[in-house]
């Protein structure tokens, strides 16, 4: 077998990282099945899709943990594209406050992003929604054509997406199963020009391959210093690739670094104060010019006050920020990707950290969580009546 991630197959078996490095590696490849498998079943989406945007008067994008980020990311994608208002609510939050989201004479589109589909919280949610709401209209997109999310049926209108089964990551933690719903949901606001976005999700592989190659021994050099805190920041679509890469990091160093994320302009109001001397911090900078002024702003800020250890950026071709310590280029052209397309392989190189800093830390990052205090799904979560 060849190495993965620079690593032989023996090796990663040893280390317990076998199934983490080959669900990173292989996400360029797994975007390019999940353009084609969309792209078969536009038509029929399509129709869906169109009854929705003209009956529903709002959006919740929801999941649990990672997959409730997905929807941090493409909220501002929905509403561009559809002028439908869009939010970002984790089915957490929906099974504990519901009327605080449903309404009797609000009828939403719930899009549910879902990696086994068998979290407690997945189907409780839609089923509080349907029982709350004056209608409803579910769109389902999983990983996994077994789980209880994929089985699941309402009274109301729904559709379901089930991604290739490469993306149901065997690992704790969801890397393949991420970018997959993400790219997923990018696509479907533009499912009105499906057959351009073709050339945007090849530049997109492109990018992705790039990262994994160039970037592999740097980011696992970049792992084995000793930083017991990490700050990721990112604006709009970016903001929540930075809420993911916070959570990466985290779960795979089974809790031994502390993480934060936070918007740029957020950042200055109060929590830059964690910065010391055992701190990384990764600045993922957006492609828009406009964005890219008040991003600059806030690196040049950083020079003022408690030094970090190790400042590094994730930047687009075209941008040109402040001097940091380490520069990562998401391509070698200025081939313009949409935010919300490229936040998808600007969390690769986010991933390989997490991945060598599990390693570093002498943790098996398939199961980093030593005394189990974290699952690859939730376990112990009751479901309680809404009378009770």
């Amino acid at each position: 077998m060849q190495s993965v991630l620079e690593l032989e197959p023996s090796a990663l078996q040893e280390k317990g990282a076998f199934h983490t490095a080959r669900e990173i590696a292989q996400q360029p490849y797994i975007w390019e099945k999940i353009m084609n498998g969309l792209t078969g079943e536009a038509s029929a989406l399509s129709a869906f899709l169109e009854e929705a945007y003209h009956t529903v008067d709002n959006i919740i994008l929801t999941g649990a943990g990672t997959s409730a980020f997905i929807g941090l990311s493409l909220t501002g994608s929905f509403f561009r594209h559809t002028g439908v208002i869009t939010r970002a609510i984790p089915t957490t939050d929906l099974v504990a406050h519901p009327h605080d989201y449903f309404h009797s004479d609000r009828i939403p589109l719930i899009i549910s992003f879902a990696r086994s589909g068998n979290s407690p919280e997945s189907c409780a949610a839609l089923e509080l929604a349907d029982n709350i709401s004056r209608r409803c209209y579910h769109l389902i997109i999983t990983c996994n054509h077994s789980g209880q999310l994929a089985g699941w049926q309402s009274q109301h209108p729904q559709h379901m997406i089930l991604l290739p089964p490469e993306c149901n990551d065997k690992s704790l933690a969801m890397t393949s199963s991420y970018t997959g719903m993400l790219l997923t949901g990018a696509l479907i606001t533009r499912l009105h020009n499906i057959a351009a976005m073709r050339q945007q999700v090849e530049v997109l592989c492109t990018y992705g391959k790039l990262l994994l190659t160039r970037y592999t021994a740097l980011l696992r050099t970049i792992a084995g210093k000793k930083f017991t805190r990490a700050v990721f920041l990112g604006d709009g679509a970016f903001y929540g690739t930075a809420t993911e890469a916070h959570l990466k990091l985290q779960e795979l160093s089974g809790g031994k670094v502390i993480c934060k994320s936070d918007s740029f302009l957020g950042f200055r109001h109060g929590p830059k104060a964690i910065i010391d001397e055992n701190t990384l911090v990764v600045y993922i900078f957006s492609n828009n010019s406009y964005v890219l002024n008040y991003e600059k702003d806030l690196v040049i800020s950083m020079k003022q006050g408690n030094k970090a250890l190790l400042e590094m950026g994730i930047l687009p071709a075209n941008g040109e920020v402040p001097e940091l310590d380490t520069v990562l280029l998401t391509g070698d052209q200025p081939l313009l990707l949409e935010e919300d397309l490229l936040c998808v392989c600007s969390i690769l190189p986010l991933q390989l950290l997490a991945f060598f800093t599990s390693l570093s830390l002498g943790l098996q990052p398939d199961n980093p969580s030593v005394n189990g205090a974290i699952t690859r799904v939730v376990e112990g979560v009751a479901i309680y009546p809404l009378n009770a």
